[in-house]
């Protein structure tokens, strides 16, 4: 039986308690570490829907969860950083999130009450500026780490090889230069030092 304080977290936006009390019951055996549930969204068909598809999202992925025939879950879950975007239609009896991951798949949660989706998407945003971010940073080192490693901040020589020849490390500091790693004060600051030290 989960926490009634967390129920009441998850369910503030009058989801069907007994579907986001099930669907949480079957998910919290398969949190990683750390992992913490931030919010059930539950589908509500106009028409009667024993078993009514929701989404769940955690700290670090999205769930989609469908009931089967039979009972039980199944689980269909992308970490934030594999979805490329998620998008909020509202129409007159619900909202729909359509996720598209970054290897173009789409999936598509309607009939999602208006509230519900909005939370939804809104955490959504969230976790997709925290990947953003996260991206951007992998890129920078990835540039940092093609243009050669060099270390600007070093105080006795540029790359810390005395032999290293003065036109490999010029050459290294305009890639630099280049791809924006370093303003273009640093690069004739540095190149200055080099240049006097032949």
């Amino acid at each position: 039986m989960a926490n009634s304080n967390l129920l009441k977290k998850l369910m503030n936006e009058e989801q069907d308690p007994g579907v986001v009390e099930a669907v949480h019951e079957k998910f919290a055996g398969i949190l990683t570490s750390d992992e913490e549930v931030l919010y059930i969204a539950v589908q509500k068909k106009p028409v009667v829907n024993v078993s009514p598809d929701s989404v769940l999202l955690t700290n670090r992925r999205m769930v989609i969860c469908r009931p089967k025939l039979l009972g039980g879950f199944e689980f269909e879950d992308y970490l934030w950083r594999d979805i490329g975007d998620v998008h909020l239609k509202e129409g007159l009896i619900g909202a729909t999130l359509t996720i598209t991951t970054v290897a173009a798949k789409q999936l598509t949660i309607d009939y999602l009450p208006k509230a519900q989706a909005r939370r939804a998407y809104s955490i959504s945003q969230e976790m997709e500026e925290k990947v953003i971010e996260e991206r951007r940073r992998r890129d920078l080192e990835d540039k940092r780490a093609a243009a050669g490693g060099v270390v600007l901040q070093q105080a006795p020589g540029l790359t810390g090889s005395a032999k290293e020849d003065p036109l490999q490390v010029l050459t290294k500091l305009k890639q630099l230069l280049d791809a924006g790693l370093i303003t273009q004060t640093e690069y004739d600051s540095k190149k200055t030092e080099v240049l006097s030290r032949m």
